[in-house]
């Protein structure tokens, strides 16, 4: 098989694409802004070589955070520096649009077909492209090393099932990887795995995350609303779909000990003296996961309707309730709020999600069985003493309390978590020295 045959395939799949899109555009309108952008028609005028675009592709929410750091540090050793920005879902446009300034390009990543490819790089004509941590489109590959165009991946990443799959599609991915100019890897692990699927790993730097500081009033105002909670703060942070399911139901196997006359103030009480908090991963699911919060016989009380800050202990209808983080870019201020955080995506075995954000607010992390995604960090944290590991949601509900329940022990994790966070920092300035040397390797190739 080769590359013809899958070019044939996606560009067959096109209709389907659009369908998806239109589909997803229902609930977020984002999906259907410049739909054709996504096959490498713009309505803009085209960019000049001169122009001089460095091209970041972060595809989702989390890439973007993380391109931001690189970002807003290649600004700062490339003064006068035009972005070109692109991403594949309506979070990550979303996002991006916060980082652009004055000359800056936002625009969709091309489905990777031979035509959409040609037709995004002759438009924009960028210096450099970035892919940020597992973005790998082959014929977005190929035509970038057919123009002239070093493309990298940055913050790289790659777990044993991902890994898994690309060597069942080895014709293909091998290739593809082969061709990048650079690849820079998080961890020693990640770059022998790139290394076995022909990526040529020119270092390995560490995960970028280790180099975002969270943001201080948020982190101030989630510390002082934690103190005026009255209860110790349990989140499941990230939470993915199923999961919160779980945790309600476990929840809701609690029971008072002595009859209670109101039902809903029964209900209420099994959080056995403890504020519960789910913030979900994607927010195209708040008002799934608050309507699930209702099914299992729980009030909900969303932080969208805060305003000051969560109600008090014993103060209103909602004084009882499960809270509800609804909110976008404020993930600095739960982790704060909370005094113990479930990460999310490891009690499914989705992968799990990133704790690094939590060591960085110095909040300790309970975590399940499955952070293959995220594999080096959930084992430096738990070697550190940032975080436990727990085979069952049940049990890290249990470990939760327990700890939630215990200011000592608390304490000693959040000075670990720090601790840990600090240690790993560093990452950033390799990969923009690493990016600027390229860059100066092009200048020195055109004389």
């Amino acid at each position: 098989m080769t590359r013809a045959l899958y070019s044939l395939l996606v560009w067959l799949m096109q209709p389907l694409v659009r369908r998806k899109l239109a589909r997803r555009g229902a609930a977020e309108p984002l999906y259907l802004q410049a739909v054709e952008e996504r096959f490498g028609h713009y309505d803009s005028a085209p960019c000049s070589a001169s122009d001089g675009l460095v091209w970041v592709h972060a595809v989702s929410l989390g890439e973007t955070r993380t391109a931001a750091l690189l970002i807003a540090r290649l600004r700062q050793r490339l003064p006068g520096m035009r972005l070109l920005l692109t991403h594949g879902t309506a979070t990550g446009l979303a996002q991006g649009a916060t980082l652009l300034q004055p000359g800056d390009i936002q625009t969709w990543q091309p489905w990777d077909t031979p035509g959409a490819v040609r037709r995004f790089l002759a438009h924009f004509k960028p210096r450099i492209g970035i892919l940020m941590e597992t973005e790998i489109w082959p014929n977005l590959v190929a035509a970038c090393a057919q123009r002239g165009v070093p493309l990298v991946l940055a913050n790289a990443r790659m777990s044993e099932k991902s890994q898994r799959q690309a060597q069942r599609l080895a014709w293909l991915s091998r290739p593809a990887f082969g061709a990048l100019a650079a690849v820079w890897a998080q961890t020693q692990a990640d770059a022998q795995r790139l290394t076995q699927l022909g990526a040529t790993v020119q270092g390995v730097f560490g995960n970028l995350k280790f180099d975002a500081a969270p943001n201080a009033d948020q982190l101030a105002t989630g510390r002082a609303w934690r103190g005026r909670a009255g209860r110790p703060v349990v989140m499941f942070a990230s939470s993915r779909e199923g999961e919160e399911a779980a945790l309600l139901q476990v929840l809701r196997s609690f029971r008072p000990l002595a009859p209670v006359i109101n039902a809903q103030g029964a209900i209420n009480s099994v959080a056995s003296g403890i504020q519960w908090l789910i913030v979900p991963r994607h927010p195209q699911r708040f008002d799934e996961v608050a309507a699930l919060i209702g099914q299992h016989g729980f009030v909900v009380s969303r932080r969208s309707a805060w305003g000051d800050g969560p109600p008090a202990t014993g103060e209103g209808p909602e004084a009882d309730a499960i809270w509800l983080g609804d909110s976008l870019g404020e993930m600095a201020l739960y982790y704060g709020l909370a005094d113990v955080a479930l990460l999310g995506g490891s009690f499914e075995p989705l992968g799990g999600q990133n704790l690094i954000e939590a060591a960085a607010c110095a909040c300790p992390v309970v975590m399940g069985p499955h952070t293959f995604n995220f594999a080096d960090a959930a084992e430096l944290a738990e070697a550190a003493g940032a975080a436990l590991r727990v085979p069952s949601l049940p049990q890290a509900v249990a470990a939760a309390q327990s700890l939630a329940n215990d200011p000592p022990a608390r304490a000693t994790m959040a000075r670990a978590a720090t601790g840990f966070s600090g240690d790993h920092r560093g990452a950033l300035e390799k990969t923009a020295s690493a990016v600027l040397a390229l860059l100066d390797q092009q200048g020195v190739d055109a004389l």
